[in-house]
């Protein structure tokens, strides 16, 4: 089956097997982010390094933290 044909006979569903089919969608994605997300940030995924350094910088005084950064955004600034 072709894609125009899946959409073709998604068009002709009743509204409520349409919108369950969006629900079972969006949940397939949904577990399909999760499990990139858990692979980019588990031992040797792409995001370790990216965090790696972003401590490396916090240690060095370089960057903040997310709470410290979280935080400033909370504090209302007086100028």
């Amino acid at each position: 089956m072709t894609l125009e044909g899946i959409k073709e006979a998604i068009a002709e569903l009743p509204h409520t097997e349409r919108t369950s089919l969006v629900s079972w969608l969006n949940a397939q994605d949904a577990e399909a982010w999760d499990r990139q997300i858990e692979a980019d940030f588990s031992e040797g995924g792409a995001g370790m390094a990216l965090l790696e350094q972003w401590d490396s910088e916090i240690a060095n005084g370089e960057s903040i933290s997310l709470d410290e950064f979280l935080r400033r955004r909370r504090t209302p600034t007086h100028s």
